[in-house]
């Protein structure tokens, strides 16, 4: 009989998580919500920007105001301007390539 034929059959669970992976898994939401709200502040921040200012990192001062709205509290609104002003993008460069 060849070794090679014989199969030995273990029970292998999950590894145990250090307790620098669990502090880190425990601390993520805590760490989420800081930085929406950071994220929030700064997004404050570009109300201080004028129209020139802007236009041009790609928004608007309705998207600002549209951020804020859309978003709840404990939500970033960051992300809401990331896409307004990736649409915007979208749209100048595709009426770009038509003319």
């Amino acid at each position: 009989m060849r070794m090679t034929d014989r199969t030995l059959e273990l029970d292998r669970g999950k590894p145990d998580l250090t307790f620098s992976q669990r502090l880190a898994a425990g601390l993520a939401p805590l760490a989420s919500l800081f930085r929406g709200f950071r994220n929030r502040m700064e997004v404050n921040a570009l109300h201080d920007l004028n129209d020139t200012q802007l236009r041009d990192i790609g928004l608007t001062r309705a998207d600002l105001t549209s951020a804020f709205l859309a978003s709840t509290f404990f939500e970033d609104p960051s992300e809401h301007l990331t896409r307004s002003a990736r649409n915007r993008w979208r749209l100048q460069f595709f009426r770009s390539c038509d003319e």
